[in-house]
């Protein structure tokens, strides 16, 4: 249960790293083990439409892995109206399903966080593709907040200048400007 009364951690892994869309009164690097940051959720609205969607990404459940990310602090002033702006931003499908995850720091300290993992029995979920079929989506879709291509560019990019480079990510960007350039 989010207690907004006394503010929150957020758990950033793809576009909250470059475009929160709160404030913040913290911010630390931090990792959950036990999913994988992974474009498996089909975007019929923010990065595609349903005539041509294209690709989000979640958390997807997988016991050996771990994905790298920032822990946002919410602090109590403005925790309810973050909150809300963040549900009306995630939750604007039943793709995603509110969690709350234990986060490790880098000095090994936990914290508790909310964070938007998706769920394997949604109709968005992808299920695995390769980074081929992931270039050919990408390169084509565009939704409400824009081309699919500028989503992953910027999360790719933002990672590496926080030091936690996504060589998946890095190898898909690279893909997807092939094809754009083709």
């Amino acid at each position: 249960m989010i207690d907004a009364e006394n503010g929150f951690w957020v758990f950033g892994y793809g576009s909250l790293l470059w475009n929160p869309e709160f404030d913040y009164i913290e911010r630390t690097p931090a990792v959950l083990d036990g999913y994988a940051r992974s474009f498996c959720m089909w975007s019929i609205h923010h990065r595609g439409s349903v005539e041509v969607p294209g690709l989000v990404l979640a958390l997807d459940a997988q016991p050996d892995a771990s994905c790298q990310g920032v822990a946002f602090r919410i602090g109590p002033d403005f925790a309810e109206k973050s909150l809300a702006d963040l549900r009306e931003r995630e939750l604007v499908s039943s793709a995603y399903v509110e969690h709350l995850v234990p986060l490790r720091r880098p000095d090994g300290r936990e914290l508790q966080a909310l964070a938007y993992v998706i769920d394997p029995a949604h109709p968005q979920y992808t299920g695995a593709l390769t980074l081929d079929e992931q270039a050919d989506i990408i390169a084509k879709a565009t939704g409400g907040r824009g081309p699919n291509c500028d989503y992953l560019f910027n999360t790719a990019s933002h990672l590496i200048e926080l030091g936690m480079e996504d060589h998946d990510l890095t190898e898909l960007s690279e893909k997807v400007r092939q094809r754009l350039c083709a």
